[in-house]
């Protein structure tokens, strides 16, 4: 048995996971967050608690010497400064909090050339290294005595008792040098951060320590068992889907859209709109995230019945109506455009035809997604597992196979605890990460593409295409690339 914790934006979840992926307990516990304006923060000592509940919860009926070990994720970005002994000097700044913004540019001048050679080109407000800076400037006098911390880290040294090392993955945006897997000294010493501020650096997976006994008091979870390095939740759903081979993709929709997968090479993406994490192996895993997605429906169809609307929708394949679902302004994947807006042409189409077009509007988005992805030579053709909120809908899952024009595989258990308990079973058994998640990770469904549908949807895509490259968002390069990938 291996133990997974997620730190999630609403909630600690810990699940208990068998070699064959058979989840024997689950816990969770709800988080609260402050939130004004750019701020969004967490008290990390509710973390903690959350975590010992959790933990027993999902151990209540698990016999202690069933459980081998135990590895956390959380969410990417979320920093604070604490003591030498971790005690918090701050609130924990979320992966969402942008009140750094003024400290982009200060970081770029210090670390772009960095930047540039690991492929992400430039940080962003909410990335870790900004909000660093921000505290720093916040707490005067601080920085020799402080320490960062990740939000893993907080956890994960409570759960040793000692200071431990953060991991590739959750150091990524705050600047780690993913090539040479260490801190860019020069870069840091310019931005007058001590080295003494920041932890050492593990891959994913390394171990990085045991449950100390009153760890093991607070959870449930048996003293002595090793504690693996974990990281960020997003790398730990993919992880989760169990389809870790070179190629392979997980398409996670929920309120946004975000696609990650697995290479040999770094990607280098001159947009700097894709970003790659370090893999377990050594590998990268490459990903980005739309701000289009699910959450335009909750906010344009609200306290509808949505199984009489998809039903609707079945009868619009294509839909009149074009629609490009932003659900914020802004638009982050497959292409920068700050001022980009979301749109609806022919809008004036019934309810179904509008409400078909939504979702086939996302399905569009997913497969130009893929498109850019192919056009900086990532590899596409393996296994796409789809997750999150939106694989709920059979019909939905059906439409963007179609959209695609591949198979989509649904994880049965498709979560970062389970991700992270992947990491957990690989580290202490000695199997690669691939191999353990194979065997971890059940398929509940395959979905295959109906030919005939794949072409009815191609002229709303390239219209979409047309229609984004009209606006100035997309660029001619992708918008010919896409075109050229649409067999006619």
């Amino acid at each position: 048995m291996w133990v997974g914790v997620d730190l999630g934006t609403q909630s600690v979840r810990a699940l208990a996971v068998t070699a064959t992926g058979e989840v024997a307990g689950s816990g969770s516990r709800r988080l609260t967050s402050l939130r004004d304006g750019p701020r969004h923060e967490q008290d990390p000592e509710e973390w903690w608690r959350a975590v010992g509940e959790a933990c027993r919860a999902a151990l209540r009926d698990i016999p202690g010497e069933a459980v081998r070990a135990v590895a956390v994720d959380g969410t990417s970005g979320t920093v604070l400064l604490t003591d030498p002994d971790g005690r918090p000097l701050t609130p924990a700044l979320m992966y969402d909090d942008a009140r750094a913004a003024d400290q982009v540019r200060r970081a770029d001048a210090a670390g772009g050339e960095v930047w540039r050679r690991l492929g992400y080109q430039r940080m962003q407000p909410a990335w870790a290294l900004p909000k660093l800076l921000w505290l720093l400037n916040d707490q005067p006098g601080s920085a020799e005595k402080a320490r960062l911390a990740h939000q893993v880290d907080f956890v994960n040294r409570r759960l040793a008792g000692h200071a431990v090392a953060t991991d590739l993955s959750n150091a990524l945006k705050t600047g780690a040098d993913l090539i040479a897997e260490t801190w860019p000294e020069a870069v840091f010493e310019e931005l007058g951060v001590p080295a003494g501020l920041l932890p050492p650096l593990e891959r994913s997976g390394s171990v990085l320590g045991t449950v100390c006994a009153e760890a093991a008091d607070a959870t449930g979870l048996p003293a002595g068992i090793p504690l693996v390095a974990g990281c960020t939740d997003g790398c730990a759903a993919q992880l989760g889907t169990g389809r870790l081979t070179v190629g392979s993709w997980n398409s996670v929709l929920g309120t946004t859209l975000v696609l990650k997968g697995v290479t040999t090479e770094l990607i280098q993406d001159p947009l700097g709109v894709v970003y790659s994490h370090k893999a377990p192996d050594g590998g990268w895993l490459p990903g980005g995230a739309s701000s289009t997605g699910a959450g335009i429906i909750s906010r344009d169809f609200p306290d509808r019945d949505l199984d009489e609307l998809t039903r609707a929708a079945r009868g619009h394949e294509p839909a009149r109506t074009l629609t490009y679902p932003l659900v914020s302004a802004g638009e982050r994947f497959p292409f920068v455009a700050p001022e980009a807006r979301g749109f609806v042409l022919d809008e004036d189409a019934d309810e179904g035809d509008r409400f078909a077009s939504v979702l086939q509007g996302i399905g569009y988005v997913e497969r130009l997604c893929f498109d850019y992805l192919d056009m900086l030579g990532a590899p596409i053709g393996g296994d796409l597992t789809l997750t999150g909120g939106s694989t709920k809908s059979t019909y939905w899952c059906r439409l963007r196979a179609d959209i695609l024009g591949r198979p989509v595989l649904l994880p049965e258990q498709a979560e970062p605890a389970l991700g992270a308990a992947v990491l957990a079973a690989a580290a202490s058994t000695g199997r690669g990460v691939a191999e353990t998640a194979a065997s971890m990770v059940r398929v509940r469904e395959t979905i295959d593409p109906r030919p005939t549908h794949t072409a009815r949807f191609d002229d709303g895509y390239l219209r979409l295409v047309a229609e984004l490259e009209r606006r100035g968002w997309l660029s001619p390069a992708v918008a010919a690339h896409a075109r050229e990938r649409t067999p006619r």
